[in-house]
């Protein structure tokens, strides 16, 4: 199952550090499950309802073609890493939306 990402996440890993992830309501919920039970240290969202713009689309390609959907009550949470094609459109996910 493809899935549409239209909200931007700042995820606080356990050691304190951050990153940005796209997502939807569902890996939100993921994310806040993630919190709650320690795999994670923090998740909030930082912009809904993001323009669909052609780096959206590639992010959303390659996490669709490489990571698995997890069901919500997951023992585990994964960060999805992604190439330096892959991080360069998030960065400009980010700039688009005025976030970075």
């Amino acid at each position: 199952m493809n899935q549409t990402f239209n909200l931007i996440e700042e995820i606080t890993r356990n050691d304190g550090t951050i990153y940005y992830e796209l997502g939807n309501i569902s890996e939100n919920s993921r994310a806040e499950y993630a919190a709650e039970h320690g795999m994670i240290k923090e998740v909030r969202i930082l912009k809904m309802n993001i323009p669909r713009s052609s780096h959206v689309e590639k992010v959303e390609d390659f996490i669709n073609h490489h990571y698995d959907l997890l069901p919500l009550e997951s023992d585990h949470f994964d960060e999805w890493v992604k190439p330096d094609d892959i991080q360069a459109e998030m960065k400009q996910i980010l700039l688009d939306n005025k976030l970075g």
